[in-house]
């Protein structure tokens, strides 16, 4: 992939997860991928977006910054949502939560084999915290 196909590649991706369209997952990821260096399956990874986005029905992520790297990516997001239900250990407040991400991915063959990506737990907790 030529670094402009694969930030389209990645615009992609996220606008995926955006419109909960998971059942496209499999032109993203492979089989089996290495999440944050834990092996997961695609399915794994599909029914954690589910997750997440059930608990955080409004859940989005807009890319700040992205950056490509010979078949890697990383790309600094803003996630905002309102959870419904518990998430990551939180009960929901009614409070929106608005938070840093950070993500790492390596592409071969045309799609994620390696995906890291970090989360601002803190701020999410300050929020709901009130």
């Amino acid at each position: 992939m030529t670094p402009d196909t694969l930030r389209d590649f990645y615009r992609r991706y996220v606008e995926l997860a955006n419109s909960r369209d998971f059942d496209r997952m499999d032109e993203f990821a492979h089989d089996e991928v290495l999440m944050n260096g834990t092996p997961v399956s695609r399915e794994d990874m599909v029914a954690e977006f589910r997750r997440h986005t059930e608990a955080v029905p409004d859940l989005s992520w807009e890319i700040q910054e992205l950056l490509v790297d010979g078949n890697r990516v990383a790309a600094r997001l803003v996630d905002t949502g309102t959870p419904v239900a518990p998430w990551n250990g939180l009960a929901p407040t009614g409070a929106t939560v608005t938070f840093a991400e950070t993500a790492f991915y390596e592409v071969v063959d045309g799609r994620f084999k390696h995906m890291w990506y970090l989360m601002d737990a803190a701020a999410v907790q300050a929020q709901l915290a009130g």
